[in-house]
């Protein structure tokens, strides 16, 4: 409430005629059943959360009373636990293959918002209330993220890597698959680089376009249109040139890389996650194990690929399937190999390549490749949180976070599977429909 004598004076005698009772925050009081506040510690029975403008006020033992004027949740057959991270999505697609490519060609940026939008809530109703954006040419994801920010619409929280960067006719080129004449056009979007210098200059241009975070590509790509291979395509230089501007401007940086030459390239640079990481020796894991860096599996790229397939098996060109057949047959063996190693691991699907609002998918494939329920959980909650510099405001359900609340029908420690049908999800206080 603002000081009376800052409001307008045609507004200073309702100020005066509402009693402050009234005037105060209303609270939200939830009674849980089972509540597993931070993952990776013992759940807790009967307890209430207490919300107010969005944040948690506190978390309590038993069922306390809500006082007069409180909204009442009743979760007491539910359990309880916080709003999950998706580390690795592409809001502004569900398409991909020639559908995909079709796609670059015939939407608008205002059409990619209403996509992106669409696909945010798939998302947020499926439990997922904060996500890291990693790609997005036109910027329709960065303005939808200021639009839910500015409480204009409704949404998952979105970190976001404005347009992804690569070398000229790597992973991310844009221009890749047209003919020499429409080239030009896609490569203007700045975020393709050769060299150290222009590799900052890449940087520096997502950061002035409001980025949070910097996304490029060390390898080659199971999606794009260029047969390559999936080693290394970014010289030590230009990557290490890419992790320090970025650092400059207090950015972390996510990695595209599926080649160990690659991935070991994007560690030793100084990286803050490896996406995907497909392709294993033991210098690099070994290299990995003592590093910061964070591994994002990504999956539930396999289920997207597989329904494409079965639904048109000319879904993509014949150079991208053979990639996306090998993909397909060496998913989750790199999961297998880190995970013991003690590698730090963040949730992230790879959402528009698999579907968005099937991001649940991923814990089921990630406790078959080497992970227990609970190290799945903490991948998606106090990990991800950790990886996307957001550990003071999400990743649990504590005093003074945000008010990102899910509850499902059973535990998922016993079974994931749950985690594929969330019942309720409160996103900064807001209950979602």
């Amino acid at each position: 409430m603002k000081p009376i004598h800052c409001l307008p004076f045609a507004l200073l005698g309702a100020a005066l005629a509402t009693p402050l009772a009234a005037q105060a925050p209303a609270r939200t009081v939830i009674h849980v059943g089972q509540l597993l506040a931070e993952p990776g510690k013992p759940a807790r029975g009967a307890s209430t959360i207490i919300v107010e403008n969005g944040r948690i006020m506190s978390v309590a033992d038993g069922y306390q009373p809500a006082e007069p004027g409180a909204t009442l949740i009743d979760l007491k057959d539910k359990y309880v636990l916080p709003g999950l991270i998706d580390s690795h999505v592409h809001l502004t697609s569900d398409a991909g293959g020639i559908a995909g490519q079709l796609e670059d060609v015939t939407l608008s940026p205002a059409a990619q918002a209403f996509n992106a939008e669409v696909n945010g809530m798939k998302t947020l109703r499926a439990g997922f209330t904060t996500v890291r954006n990693l790609g997005d040419g036109d910027g329709a994801t960065l303005a939808l993220r200021d639009a839910i920010l500015a409480g204009k619409v409704q949404g998952p929280r979105i970190v976001d890597a404005g347009a992804s960067i690569s070398g000229s006719a790597g992973h991310m080129d844009g221009s890749l698959g047209y003919r020499d004449e429409l080239r030009p056009f896609f490569a203007g979007a700045g975020n393709t680089c050769n060299g150290a210098d222009d590799c900052r200059r890449a940087v520096r241009l997502q950061v002035g376009r409001g980025a949070d975070v910097i996304k490029f590509a060390s390898t080659g790509g199971v999606n794009s249109r260029i047969g390559a291979g999936l080693g290394k395509q970014m010289f030590d230089d230009e990557a290490q040139a890419i992790v320090e501007t970025a650092a400059l401007f207090g950015k972390k940086v996510a990695v595209h890389a599926h080649g160990a030459d690659g991935i070991r390239l994007a560690i030793d640079a100084g990286a803050d996650s490896i996406e995907h990481g497909t392709i294993l020796d033991e210098a690099t894991i070994a290299a990995w194990a003592k590093s910061k860096t964070y591994y994002v599996p990504t999956l539930s790229t396999v289920n997207g690929y597989k329904e494409r397939i079965a639904a048109n098996a000319a879904a993509y060109e014949p150079d991208v399937l053979a990639k996306i057949q090998w993909r397909i047959s060496i998913t989750g063996k790199s999961l297998e190999q880190l995970v013991p190693r003690g590698v730090k691991i963040a949730f992230g699907t790879d959402a528009g390549v698999s579907k968005h609002g099937r991001n649940g998918d991923e814990f089921e494939l990630m406790v078959q490749h080497g992970m227990t329920p609970v190290a799945a959980l903490k991948a998606a909650t106090v990990n991800a949180a950790d990886l996307l510099g957001l550990s003071n405001e999400i990743g649990s359900i504590a005093a003074g976070k945000s008010a990102d609340i899910i509850a499902v029908a059973s535990d998922p420690l016993v079974d994931v599977r749950v985690l594929k049908k969330v019942d309720f999800v409160m996103a900064r206080g807001e209950v979602v429909d």
